[in-house]
């Protein structure tokens, strides 16, 4: 299996994740309705041309799903667990069409302190529209296995 493990991961390093992800207008209406999400800023062309958005405004947690799922084979394909997420930010409204970009900063690791065959790493992702316009950050902390752990 492809991803990284707890040694492979360096404070500093920056992942660029490709490629980029359209979201159509059925992805937005399918996750809402499968979501149970009622607001009808989502899915309701007249009401949300009556917002200060003008339009529909895409589901903030599909938003927030794509980038975590984009950054899925540079963070957490190898991942035992996810252990939290904090500090989700929607920075900037995501509309049908956008098309998301993300890259994930490590800002700590460290190791386990009650199992020796893991890590703990915590990083940011920041996803961005076509025009470069910050739309998401959110923070994570992930636990990975060691390559080559203790015996």
């Amino acid at each position: 299996m492809s991803g990284r493990y707890f040694e492979d991961f360096q404070v500093g390093d920056v992942y660029k994740h490709e490629p980029g992800r359209t979201i159509t207008e059925m992805d937005n209406t399918m996750f809402t309705l499968m979501t149970m999400n009622t607001h009808p800023l989502h899915f309701n062309e007249d009401y949300a041309s009556k917002t200060q958005f003008g339009r529909r405004v895409v589901n903030g947690t599909l938003v927030f799903s794509i980038a975590v799922g984009m950054s899925v084979s540079d963070v957490s394909q190898k991942a035992i667990a996810n252990l939290m997420y904090e500090n989700v930010d929607h920075v900037r409204p995501v509309f049908n069409g956008d098309t998301i970009y993300s890259e994930t900063e490590v800002l700590e690791k460290k190791e386990s302190s009650s199992k020796p065959d893991r890590g703990i790493v915590y990083v940011e992702t920041k996803a961005h529209n076509q025009n470069g316009e910050q739309v998401l950050t959110l923070r994570r902390r992930v636990l990975v296995p060691k390559k080559n752990p203790p015996a």
